[in-house]
């Protein structure tokens, strides 16, 4: 795999639907060590784990909807229940969690599973939809012909530990249904480096790795054992998850207790992300996997309770628990999900989603004949209706690092016009200013300013550092930051921006800056008070 060979180069109670559902959907936990590296199935439950897989992530994210990003540092109290409605389903399911990894499967169905990263980075960078995170700064790298796997590259983005490739890492594990796992890292090197790099890329290989086992595993702890193989023991992501997992064994009964935990250990603190700095706030993967992981193993298999655990655990508690719901699915297959679900669910199959030329239905089709192919590459065999999966462990991946020995020293409040900022000075070995045009103002679509695109020249030291492109369209903007470096030698320094081409009608704001150097100065960070966090989608909410 060339990509691959580059790399080294460079208990809350259980809540249930709230439409009369009584039964209990379990998934077997431990009921079998170890399963035949050589297992049998047929065509018909190969494509119904397929659908359960997409079944379970669509069910996932519109459960948890309501509470995304409301609960900062916090767990979502038991008295915030869930009432998820068919209705519901029909109305949010085509959201950026489902499209955004749809995307990636439309190209596989029109190029193939072989597609370069570069196809992938492009039709993921021109495409409509809007984008956040490591995923907006991937596209800002791309348009400006950064191109993958560089776009996702510390060096050229300040959230390649974030969270976004373990939110589209769905379709690398159902291409690559049966643990096919040389297939399964190879197109996650593929599209994962468009937008992360380290442990934001490990954690989408975890969640792909999940999923392919899921085709051969229904034990769920067997399949976060044996995905955390594919995961170098010195990454912080591989240690995030290695405490989790002690932490289930310390407190088996006690999912809070763990979350507590949690929170005390140093790879919950975001270091980089720049919303993330200093702020209860976090995408970041170790995190957010910690949660998803949490809501696998002592959901004990419940399909619901494994969910809910998960999105009580707060932050991105849609997408945690989507991941959770997929996984899930597609262990169960799609016959075991409840009827009650799936009858709103069926009848948006055939949709087709946000952004895309893809339907659900087409995803599944898209997905079987790639499963099918790379099973075939793996030594198995397809006889008629017979499918033989020859399941072949994988080495452990090459250790990336993002960020090496650079952290958070400081985040000052500047929120002036560009022009009125002047010389800054600061002490330590990285920079990242935040600001920007003001999308809240100018508006997201068809504002007269549209295709303009702001030039700042960047002098540091004295000596002329960059000139940067700010984009005033919110499809192409660099998300909030004017400028970062983090290479920069340990010492004193200043900086100073210069707008090159103004005009009339447009506004540049610097908003704060954060300061980086090869010692971490840490800072007490309350929670976030939910009351002042407003619900995106607060419509089944309780």
């Amino acid at each position: 795999m060339k990509g691959v060979r580059e790399m080294k180069k460079r208990n809350s109670k259980n809540t249930l639907f709230a439409i009369g559902l009584a039964l209990l959907v379990l998934v077997p936990v431990n009921s079998m060590a170890r399963i035949s590296k050589t297992v049998t199935i047929t065509r018909q439950e190969l494509m119904n784990k397929i659908k359960g897989g997409w079944a379970g992530q669509v069910i996932g994210v519109c459960y948890a909807l309501p509470t995304e990003f409301k609960y900062q540092k916090r767990i979502i109290p038991d008295s915030i229940q869930m009432n998820l409605t068919g209705e519901y389903i029909k109305k949010h399911f085509n959201n950026d969690d489902i499209y955004v990894d749809a995307k990636f499967v439309e190209v596989i169905g029109r190029s193939g599973f072989d597609a370069p990263a570069e196809l992938f980075g492009l039709e993921f960078a021109n495409a409509e939809f809007e984008l956040w995170g490591a995923n907006q700064r991937a596209r800002y790298n791309i348009l400006q012909g950064t191109m993958p796997p560089e776009s996702g590259h510390w060096k050229n983005t300040t959230a390649s530990g974030q969270i976004d490739f373990q939110i589209e890492a769905d379709f690398a594990g159902l291409t690559t249904a049966g643990g096919s796992l040389d297939a399964t890292v190879d197109i996650a090197d593929r599209v994962g480096h468009i937008m992360n790099y380290g442990d934001g890329w490990y954690s989408g290989v975890f969640v792909a790795s999940m999923y392919s086992l899921a085709f051969i595993y229904d034990d769920v702890e067997v399949i976060i054992n044996e995905s955390l193989k594919l995961i170098p023991e010195e990454s912080g992501f591989h240690r995030a998850i290695s405490d989790v997992i002690s932490m289930h064994k310390q407190y088996p009964d006690d999912w809070k207790t763990a979350w507590h935990e949690i929170e005390k250990r140093d790879w919950s603190y975001t270091l980089h992300y720049p919303f993330g700095v200093y702020s209860a706030f976090s995408m970041d993967a170790n995190l957010n996997m910690a949660y998803v992981v949490v809501g696998l193993l002592y959901g004990q298999g419940d399909f619901f309770n494994s969910m809910d655990i998960s999105m009580r655990c707060g932050q991105d508690s849609d997408c945690n628990p989507s991941s959770v719901g997929g996984v899930l699915g597609t262990i169960l297959g799609y016959d075991k999900i409840p009827e009650a679900m799936l009858a709103a669910y069926k009848d948006v199959e055939d949709v087709t989603l946000n952004y895309t030329s893809v339907s659900l239905n087409d995803c599944y089709d898209i997905c079987y004949k790639s499963s099918l192919d790379n099973i075939v590459k793996a030594g198995g065999k397809v006889d008629g209706d017979i499918i033989t999966i020859n399941y072949k462990s994988h080495d452990a991946l090459p250790l990336e690092v993002a960020y090496p020995n650079i952290y958070p020293t400081d985040k000052i409040a500047v929120s002036k016009p560009i022009q009125q900022v002047g010389r800054i000075d600061f002490s330590g070995t990285g920079i990242t200013i935040m600001g920007g045009p003001n999308f809240r103002k100018l508006g997201r679509k068809d504002h007269k300013l549209q295709d303009y695109v702001a030039k700042v020249e960047v002098t540091i030291d004295g000596k002329k550092a960059a000139i940067r492109n700010l984009p005033f369209s919110y499809h192409a903007r660099t998300d909030v930051e004017i400028y970062f470096n983090f290479e920069l030698p340990k010492g004193q320094h200043y900086i100073e921006l210069k707008w090159l081409n103004p005009i009339e009608g447009a506004e540049l704001s610097v908003d704060d800056y954060i300061t980086y150097s090869d010692k971490i100065v840490r800072k007490e960070i309350k929670p976030r008070d939910p009351k002042k966090l407003k619900f995106p989608h607060p419509e089944h909410l309780q």
